[in-house]
């Protein structure tokens, strides 16, 4: 059978304002070596949304022969969990391994060269981490590397603290939340200084080293910046630093009682590691002059980073904030974060989308600075085109109805060549069962048929695909007036090979033996919601689709009793399909349908 690799050639290098600017600081002798990093927070799954943002990290590292690390920004304890960590480690090596693995940029466990310092204190607080160019024998499933953490650097953060304390930039401040949110003031007012604002450096460095001692209660103090309370910028007015939170690390252990916030530390990440650009979504442009403040009141001796913004992928009928996910899975609309109807990069896994098809969509979404929802249809065009060469062929019936061929014996077999993949440059075949007994699809029957109805129909005759034409003959009922079976006549001239077999008729449709096939719950999926922009409506639980699932046991050819998590199947005439990776064991089988065919079959 064929298989998934997901080796699967990128699309061809795509052009926009990033790689413009990539390329012009190369050509200008600006940087030596591209380093990039994809940066996620630790307090949910990876969605779709970051497969963009994953796609061109990797991807500008590996047109550039550079590095690009998965680093978590794991600055909130209170709302961060392993269980994340784990996930999205995996979601990451999922989606690059084969076409950007070894750009990864790795830390490896070895030696501890004396760091560079500044004021006294370490400047490169990654000197003992020994950086490997890029190989293809190291990835991020080797024994010796890991991914990087923020949570690593808080000694070397706590020491920028220190510094920007002394030259006169940052200030411990006792106001309270409600508090300091009223002195921030509004877009339309300015705020109003801190009373402890003017505190001297004395006591501030004496009140910060307090606050990492653990002396203070959560949030009786916090380090702000100091930089401009009137600022029509509102992350200039003095900006929180540090807050106290006295709760342990899934990281750091209980070393820590007080958390850099994400603004100070990722950009101090991003100068410690080397990177050269940060590359963000559009939300984080009012962020830049405070990423750039951090790092030029620092007065740092290396080349500084700089962050770009580029626009969200937002696919419709698709939920991208982290939130409103956690929200599915909390009320148990959803059965996980993995749900195949969820937009996150393992629930998309486990229903069955290729990583090179997530790829291929991602890239081609294109680098704009302007926010605007993509086609749905897009995305299934590209999956459907990656499924298309990629899956094995095989019948199944997922509402059978049972036809009985009179003029076949009980046990008798006639064996058919079915077609695996024409697709493949050589299609090879298989040998399906035909028995007296078959299953077809309870829609591909009609009692009393509408206008042009090409599929079976009293005293009509159609051609049961890679097997004969065969013609109802009677309709049998139980008492209460249900069809239990149709009884037809199978033409057996009409077999390939056979004196009639280029006998024409205007419907083919798919079946299964009885005897030669097995049961299988299969998971119908549909769109989640019912609106294209969900994120857009007051309440975006009330557009939840009812009918986004529909569980069944259906009837596969018998072949599918040996299907593995890594192949890809088509049921002819229904749709593509995975076995499902978390609820399949032995002995019972659990079928996704990953997307629907484009079903130009119903128009006849």
């Amino acid at each position: 059978m064929t298989v998934e690799t997901n080796a699967t050639p990128a699309p061809a290098t795509p052009s926009d304002f990033i790689r413009d600017i990539v390329a012009d600081d190369l050509a200008a002798g600006r940087h030596q070596k591209i380093v990039t990093r994809f940066p996620p927070e630790p307090n949910g799954y990876l969605h779709i949304g970051h497969a963009k943002s994953i796609c061109l990290n990797f991807g500008i590292a590996r047109e550039n022969n550079g590095t690009c690390n998965l680093r978590f920004d794991d600055t909130n304890p209170a709302k961060e969990e392993l269980e994340y960590v784990d996930s999205i480690t995996t979601d990451v090596n999922w989606l690059i391994a084969g076409w950007a693995d070894h750009c990864l940029g790795v830390k490896v466990k070895g030696s501890h060269p004396a760091p560079q310092t500044i004021n006294g204190r370490p400047d490169h607080y990654l000197a003992s981490i020994e950086r490997s160019s890029p190989s293809s024998q190291l990835s991020a499933t080797s024994a010796n590397v890991e991914p990087f953490f923020a949570s690593d650097y808080f000694e070397q953060l706590f020491a920028y603290a220190l510094t920007l304390i002394e030259k006169g930039k940052a200030y411990v401040c006792d106001l309270n939340a409600e508090d300091t949110e009223t002195y921030r003031g509004s877009p339309e007012k300015p705020g109003q200084d801190s009373p402890f604002r003017n505190r001297s450096i004395a006591e501030n460095l004496d009140l910060f080293q307090r606050m990492r001692a653990g002396e203070f209660p959560n949030g009786a103090r916090s380090l702000r910046a100091k930089i401009d309370m009137t600022a029509p910028n509102m992350w200039l007015r003095d900006p929180l630093l540090y807050r106290i939170r006295h709760v342990a690390h899934h990281h750091a252990g209980d070393k820590w009682c007080i958390y850099p916030l994400y603004d100070y530390a990722h950009c101090l990440s991003d100068y410690l590691e080397g990177i050269t650009h940060s590359i963000c979504t559009l939300e984080f442009v009012d962020h830049r002059p405070l990423y750039d403040w951090v790092l030029e009141s620092l007065e740092l001796p290396r080349t500084l980073p700089h962050q770009y913004e580029f626009s969200k992928l937002i696919p419709g009928y698709m939920i991208v904030s982290k939130r409103k996910l956690l929200q599915l899975v909390t009320g148990n609309v959803v059965t996980g974060w993995d749900d195949p109807r969820m937009p996150t990069l393992s629930g998309l896994r486990r229903r069955g989308i290729p990583a090179a098809a997530l790829r291929k969509f991602v890239i081609g979404a294109g680098v704009t600075k302007f926010d605007a929802l993509t086609d749905i249809a897009v995305m299934e065009h590209v999956v459907r085109e990656e499924l298309n060469s990629l899956a094995v062929r095989r019948l199944g019936v997922l509402r059978p109805i049972k036809i009985i061929l009179t003029n076949l014996a009980e046990g008798e077999v006639i064996e058919c060549d079915a077609t695996n993949n024409p697709q493949d440059e050589i299609p090879t075949t298989r040998k399906v069962a035909l028995t007296r007994e078959v299953f077809i699809e309870s829609d591909d029957f009609a009692e009393v048929p509408p206008p042009k109805y090409f599929r079976l129909k009293p005293g009509g005759e159609v051609r049961l695909k890679y097997a004969c034409i065969i013609k109802l003959d009677e309709i049998v009922k139980d008492a209460a007036g249900a069809i239990t079976e149709l009884r037809c006549t199978a033409d057996l001239t009409t077999r390939a090979g056979g004196p009639n077999s280029d006998k024409k008729v205007k419907g083919t449709i798919h079946w299964v033996s009885a005897s030669h096939s097995i049961a299988a719950e299969v998971r119908v999926y549909d769109r989640l919601f019912t609106v294209a922009e969900p994120g857009a409506e007051e309440d975006f639980m009330k557009v939840i689709n009812p009918h986004s699932l529909e569980v069944i046991t259906a009837r596969l050819e018998s072949s599918l009793a040996t299907a593995t998590l890594d192949e890809r199947f088509q049921l002819e005439r229904v749709g593509y399909f995975a076995l499902d990776s978390k609820d399949s064991a032995p002995g019972k089988l659990v079928f996704n349908r990953t997307i629907s065919l484009k079903d130009t079959w119903t128009k006849k």
